[in-house]
């Protein structure tokens, strides 16, 4: 079996792995900087850990999307440098963050809930 780097790869929720390219593809509208070297760049920098195939080609999960999409948000939004994002993955605040921002489209301050 082989991974064919040019297939069209379905979206990130429905649990397949996606190659680099189908993953920049899909991040691209929200993203319009992302890159191919980009992503490497930061599973380098130890970010990101996608599986390999015994060829060595990146296979992302859906969770592996969901962390990098919070890796460029922190970046973009916040302004935060690469080693306070690792810092926020670390102790799972800015995934929180991620995951509440996605439930929290009624518009509910959650600070106000007790």
């Amino acid at each position: 079996m082989s991974v064919h780097e040019g297939a069209e790869a379905p979206a990130a929720g429905s649990g397949k792995a996606l190659t680099i390219g189908a993953v920049c593809k899909q991040l691209e509208r929200e993203f319009p900087d992302i890159s191919i070297s980009k992503i490497r760049y930061l599973e380098d920098q130890k970010l990101l850990t996608p599986r390999r195939t015994a060829g060595g080609y990146r296979l992302f999960s859906p969770s592996d999307v969901v962390r990098l999409r919070t890796i460029l948000r922190l970046q973009r939004d916040e302004f935060l440098p690469l080693r306070v994002i690792r810092q926020e993955l670390a102790s799972g605040r800015a995934e929180q963050e991620e995951l509440a921002a996605g439930d929290g489209a009624s518009g509910s301050d959650p600070r106000g809930a007790g």
